[in-house]
């Protein structure tokens, strides 16, 4: 590739990616920018498409592009962030691929900080490889947003009025680690070969060794919650993934919620942790979600073998000739 940018290190053009992002001429040109290793403290905002972004270490945790904003946090005029402005690295464009990077929100733990998105991706042909996505609650928002809020002005954000486009998202031998419901949106998301590890909840380990654990700490969170759009073919697939846990205790934690209530996540060959409920799946106390939302589970199993079968009973059991509709292909076109 002719048009590469270089960002960081002792020989580069730029010594950060939004000073790069902001070089980039306004045409259909397809670029790279290629990162340094080290830590970059910067809120990204990327309106740019045709675009590969790439550490050049030799791991994706030598690079790592981290902020700190979030829910709670304060704006001039008084108000919240709320969630759809806390994130570290925003995406409002298409066929753009991430590799070999760390994207992080270090605001802090979910008591603190409430919600705080480390990756806003919102667009098509979105692709992600070998990257890692480190947060608490909410460390992942595969948008568009669902079309209307619940709560008033839950979605002020840089995207609260733009029309709602459903995007194909890749995720490839990523890590994504949090706490509640920290992949969440309305995307149709590939996950494959990914490793999906569950933090508990803030202060649950120093309550633990006090003795103090109350109910509420019988659950310690959601991996997903996915807000597919009724009529939408595809939410959620995870192909060959690997749900970890090396702080939850058994049966704490939930593979999935509903956003809203046409949600869709599929689970097809992956090892489910022991953290996970034999529930498998949470409705979020929505009665309609029961009925119209769809959670699959094909060929997964425990780290000892066992085949993973959810008791909750809206959860699916699709037989073995419906694998074939989720191939990659098939999902993202």
């Amino acid at each position: 590739m002719d048009n590469i940018l270089y960002v960081g290190g002792d020989n580069s053009q730029f010594n950060t990616l939004t000073e790069a992002i902001k070089a980039l001429p306004d045409n259909d040109e397809m670029f790279a920018l290629r990162i340094a290793p080290g830590e970059y403290k910067e809120k990204i905002e990327l309106r740019r498409g045709n675009l590969l972004i790439e550490g050049m270490g030799n791991f994706p945790d030598e690079t790592e592009i981290t902020y700190d904003d979030c829910a709670r946090k304060d704006m001039p005029d008084g108000s919240k962030y709320g969630t759809f402005r806390s994130y570290s690295f925003f995406i409002d464009a298409s066929n753009v691929t991430l590799r070999n990077l760390t994207i992080s929100n270090k605001s802090g733990p979910e008591n603190e900080a409430w919600q705080a998105i480390a990756l806003y991706a919102d667009g098509d042909l979105l692709t992600f490889e070998n990257v890692r996505l480190l947060g608490h609650q909410d460390t992942l928002f595969t948008g568009p947003l669902p079309p209307k809020e619940i709560q008033p002005g839950g979605f002020i954000g840089p995207k609260q009025f733009d029309e709602r486009i459903n995007g194909r998202h890749y995720y490839k031998n990523c890590y994504i680690c949090g706490n509640v419901d920290f992949i969440f949106g309305s995307a149709t998301a590939y996950f494959e070969d990914c490793t999906i590890e569950s933090l508990a909840k803030a202060g649950y380990l120093k309550k633990q060794k006090e003795g103090k654990l109350t109910e509420a700490d019988a659950t310690q969170g959601y991996t997903s919650a996915p807000s597919t759009p009724q009529g939408q073919t595809f939410g959620y697939v995870f192909k060959d993934c690997d749900f970890i846990s090396k702080e939850c205790p058994p049966g704490s934690v939930y593979l999935a919620r509903p956003w809203r209530d046409y949600a869709k996540a599929v689970y097809i060959d992956c090892c489910i942790g022991d953290h996970i409920s034999d529930a498998g799946f949470h409705d979020w106390n929505k009665a309609l979600a029961r009925k119209e939302s769809y959670f699959a589970v094909m060929d997964c199993y425990r780290p000892d073998g066992r085949a993973f079968f959810p008791t909750e009973s809206f959860a699916r059991f699709p037989g073995d000739e419906d694998i074939s509709l989720y191939e990659k292909s098939k999902v993202l076109g």
